[in-house]
């Protein structure tokens, strides 16, 4: 299945509707329906003393959102595109998850801003929760977004880094729906020069040798579609090297597979989507492996 629907959740300072306008490219390769989520935390309306929650203020903010996306859906309507609008109080992650579900999203877009280690363990890690939870890829945007180049969309220029995972070969059963707006993709798989045996050049070789291989596979899928495709071994730190090659290659966007296993939030404090996110300025788009979802 391609990218049908697409579930963008805001809080309007971190995403705005000309973020969005890039993913519309994606009409081309099958997107016809777009989902806003406006979720107003509960601590913004939640009374200082007692139970319950400020009422007159949780209307004032739904109007204000449901304003704001009436606006952003005609523009839509006009481009042929389905609308829905979800503006709900309550938590982020269960509200996402249950949107995302209910609507049968097939990519969740979100606003991603830094925070020190200390706030993580206080708010939770809510992309990894959601990622768990619902199976379906999340595309990230750096909070305040960067701006691409004015000719760019994140699917155009994407560099797909790969680890072998059940969630990397996910990744690319994932973009290649997104072919007719692809139009360069380089893959990358970054060796560990710590798991390597032996020292010698032979060693070295052998396993560029292996990985070409595998990679020069990944590509013919995406040529046999008519998108340049291009693979790269690099032996080193993952998360230095494709930093690197994200620079080099000018990708448009970051891809990763992650696959689900304990500890996620544990994983994810030092994890290298999360330290991509928080250091480049580009997308990164985060797809867990193809497993079922939990049961709402």
């Amino acid at each position: 299945m391609g990218i049908e629907k697409l579930l963008f959740v805001t809080r309007f300072e971190d995403l705005s509707f000309d973020d969005l306008k890039p993913l519309l490219e994606l009409r081309k390769a099958g997107l016809n329906h777009i989902i806003f989520l406006n979720v107003i935390e509960s601590e913004k309306v939640r009374l200082q003393r007692g139970v319950g929650f400020k009422k007159a203020e949780a209307v004032r903010l739904k109007e204000i959102a449901n304003v704001r996306f009436i606006d952003w859906a005609e523009t839509l309507f006009e481009q042929g595109l389905e609308v829905g609008v979800y503006i709900v109080v309550g938590n982020v992650v269960e509200q996402v998850v249950k949107a995302a579900k209910n609507e049968e999203a097939n990519l969740i877009v979100m606003g991603h801003k830094t925070k020190t280690r200390l706030q993580e363990l206080y708010t939770g890690v809510d992309i990894s929760e959601i990622l768990e939870r619902t199976h379906i890829p999340v595309l990230i945007h750096k909070e305040p977004p960067a701006p691409l180049r004015t000719d760019m969309h994140p699917f155009q220029r994407p560099l797909l880094a790969t680890a072998w995972t059940p969630a990397s070969l996910h990744a690319v059963e994932f973009l290649k729906p997104a072919g007719p707006v692809i139009e360069e993709i380089h893959i990358l798989h970054v060796a560990d020069k710590d798991a390597l045996n032996g020292d010698s050049a032979m060693v070295v070789q052998e396993t560029r040798k292996v990985t070409r291989k595998k990679l020069d596979e990944i590509c013919t899928q995406f040529t046999s579609m008519g998108v340049s495709a291009r693979g790269h071994v690099h032996i080193g730190d993952s998360l230095r090297e494709i930093e690197q090659a994200a620079q080099e290659h000018h990708a448009s966007m970051v891809v990763l597979g992650m696959s689900r296993r304990a500890g996620w939030q544990e994983r994810w404090m030092g994890s290298i989507p999360k330290t991509l996110m928080d250091r480049l300025s580009i997308p990164v788009l985060i797809v867990p492996a193809d497993e079922k979802p939990e049961k709402l």
